[in-house]
């Protein structure tokens, strides 16, 4: 079944209570939709919110990284609403250091959201969708989910990661009629890059200057990015009314031309790996 048009649809949004999450839910809202919106903070949530009607808000304060916390959720959305159309997985947090700077814990807490978060989100809303035959699975990468930069590695490789398992999940459960998608925006005029979303290395290793000037450039950037939050959200909403948005839908012209050159750049590897990548075929 496609986006419903006979009554008011059910989003279910993660990391709703800043940025693009935030700017997503009050327009949902705002639409008539009904939205359970997760978040760690309700109290957070409810003033970013403040002057919208949040008659169709249900608000949601969990740990994504539980598994029992996100099923709980699910089946409280559920039990309030009555269905689940549109899952949204946009929780997520910058982080900007070496590699060698990043340590074991700080790698693993990446991964509990950005990864294992969206992972515990999906896994339990399949089981309804799968029964309604229909629904729709928006993650939220970035640009930085296609190509890499010095410095955002542990960034980079949580996107990574949350791109492939979407693209496989994509193949997975269009037979269900559930539709994915990945968005991939470039920089956008949120708090992404403020001290309280941008986390840095609590100790830092001597001769990555260049990454000492790239944070310090990064930190005087809010404000002045290309992308616009509010009309990020209306895309998203658009890439799941139409449901006929390309798997991967780039979000920005800063995304867009990003991503050219790294394709152009991989089509040179690829072309360059060509002549020893066919030495190693089994001899016949």
């Amino acid at each position: 079944m496609p986006y419903p048009t006979d009554r008011p649809a059910t989003w279910f949004v993660t990391g709703a209570s800043r940025g693009l999450g935030l700017e997503l839910v009050r327009q949902l809202l705002e639409r008539g939709d009904r939205v359970a919106a997760t978040t760690r903070s309700a109290e957070r949530l409810a003033a970013g919110l403040d002057g919208t009607d949040t008659a169709g808000l249900l608000p949601l304060e969990i740990d994504l990284a539980s598994e029992d916390q996100v099923r709980g959720a699910v089946d409280h959305t559920l039990e309030t609403f009555g269905s689940l159309d549109v899952v949204v997985n946009n929780a997520g947090y910058g982080y900007l250091g070496a590699v060698e700077e990043v340590t074991a814990d700080e790698v693993r807490a990446m991964f509990e959201v950005q990864v294992f978060g969206a992972w515990n989100v999906v896994r339990s809303v399949l089981p309804s969708m799968r029964g309604a035959r229909s629904g729709h699975i928006v993650h939220v990468s970035s640009i930085l989910g296609l190509l890499a930069f010095p410095g955002w590695g542990l960034y980079v490789a949580g996107k990574y990661a949350l791109e492939g398992f979407t693209e496989a999940l994509a193949a997975e459960v269009a037979a269900f009629g559930i539709r994915v998608n990945l968005v991939e925006p470039g920089y956008m005029r949120t708090d992404f890059l403020t001290p309280r979303s941008l986390a840095l290395p609590g100790t830092t290793v001597e001769g990555y200057e260049s990454i000492r000037e790239m944070t310090v450039a990064h930190q005087a950037m809010p404000g002045t990015q290309l992308g616009d939050p509010a009309r990020a959200a209306t895309a998203i909403i658009r890439v799941v009314e139409s449901g006929t948005a390309p798997l991967h839908q780039l979000l920005g012209s800063d995304s867009l031309s990003l991503v050219e050159g790294r394709l152009e750049a991989l089509r040179a590897d690829v072309e360059a790996s060509r002549p020893l990548a066919v030495t190693t075929d089994v001899a016949g």
